[in-house]
């Protein structure tokens, strides 16, 4: 560590100011987030990720034609050169999805005649390729290891992000509830301050590396078990419960294993996390026009409630995200993408803005170890 005394250690960086943001706000205390100034919940109910994604680039919402504009930008490019499609057909079928994501937006790269170029046009352009292109590179790889035909996306800007994704991950269109849902919950986890991922992103980008490699590092962040899991595993324990009526004994047996409740609890927010609000309700909503799976909602509902009784903690955007996402038909071990899908806007607002005004990040440790050694030959050891 540095000889100034005044240098404080935070094991974690828990509270330290790393940089300097415009992009996001989160109040932990009164459980609050914005966007560039405006309130998540005003962003869920009338927003699109489209016009969040814009919002976080450019700092302010679009006009009608600015977002039309945007929109056929990200359209346009939402198809995979041929040989980046042969390589995901190429890797193994049992692969670790979040290491293919990894390295499939690595070998991208190969094929974008800009992705070397550092001006300040290109960096944008190449953001927006891979907001178009993270769905997907997700959406074939599934299909693929499944022994399915790959459904090509819909360069028409009409047809947004979620509507797009859900059609190439299926191979049929989904219905209107089904996109706002995934439509909202890709909002919900666009953007979150300086977390584990984005931080990394940022790093990376101080160095001067490029836009590929920031997103790379971001992505092999959010593969850590600590990160990005926490919604697929939400979904395993709903799954290991089965029915609501075994909630109780759950919880109970892991009160008494002192086991942790995955969805539940969170570094930065002292109370409830805001997004969990907007995603319990679009977890009822799917649930009441899909009651063959309508449990999932309910099991979450009784657990939530009875943890609270039982340990008062609150659930985290990850609880609720589970039901919605497997209610929508999404594969659990896709759900840690579903976020990079969502977060690929956030990372790349982070990296152009980290561009923007760079300093390279270079903290210091605080040093643990032996101090005033002196050398002893080495026949003299031991």
């Amino acid at each position: 560590m540095s000889t100034n005394e005044s240098t404080v250690f935070s094991r974690g960086l828990e509270d330290v100011i790393a940089a300097e943001s415009s992009l996001c706000l989160i109040d932990g205390k009164n459980s609050k987030l914005s966007y560039r100034g405006y309130d998540i919940h005003d962003l869920a109910k009338n927003s699109t990720y489209e016009e969040t994604a814009y919002l976080l680039y450019f700092g302010v919402l679009p006009t009608e034609a600015q977002l039309k504009e945007f929109s056929a930008k990200i359209a346009v490019d939402r198809d995979l050169p041929k040989e980046v499609v042969d390589f995901i057909g190429h890797l193994p079928k049992n692969a670790s999805p979040m290491a293919v994501l990894r390295s499939t937006v690595s070998y991208l790269s190969f094929f974008d005649p800009e992705a070397e170029s550092k001006s300040e046009d290109a960096n944008l352009r190449k953001a927006l390729r891979l907001m178009a292109r993270v769905p997907t590179i997700v959406a074939y790889f599934d299909r693929l290891r499944k022994g399915l035909a790959i459904v090509p996306p819909k360069k028409d800007a009409s047809v947004n992000t979620a509507a797009d994704f859900l059609y190439m991950l299926k191979g049929k269109e989904a219905t209107p509830l089904e996109i706002r849902m995934l439509d909202k919950y890709f909002i919900l986890l666009t953007e979150h301050d300086l977390n584990a991922s984005t931080f990394a992103g940022r790093i990376t980008a101080s160095t001067q590396s490029d836009i590929y490699s920031a997103v790379v590092a971001a992505v092999g962040v959010l593969k850590g078990d600590l990160h990005g899991f926490a919604n697929t595993r939400t979904m395993e324990t709903l799954l290991a419960i089965g029915e609501e009526s075994k909630v109780e004994s759950f919880v109970e047996s892991a009160l008494a294993n002192k086991e942790k409740f995955m969805g539940f609890g969170h570094r930065i927010y002292k109370g409830p996390d805001p997004r969990a609000f907007d995603l319990k309700e679009m977890s009822k909503a799917l649930a009441d026009a899909n009651p063959a799976q309508a449990k999932w909602y309910r099991i979450s509902e009784k657990l939530e409630k009875t943890v609270w009784e039982k340990k008062k903690l609150n659930c985290n955007v990850d609880f609720y995200s589970a039901s919605v996402l497997y209610t929508l038909g999404i594969p659990t071990d896709l759900f840690t993408l579903m976020f990079a899908i969502s977060r690929v806007a956030g990372w790349t607002a982070h990296i152009l803005e980290q561009y923007h005004n760079n300093r390279l990040i270079r903290p210091v440790s605080f040093y643990t170890g032996a101090a005033n050694q002196t050398y002893v030959s080495i026949e003299k050891r031991g």
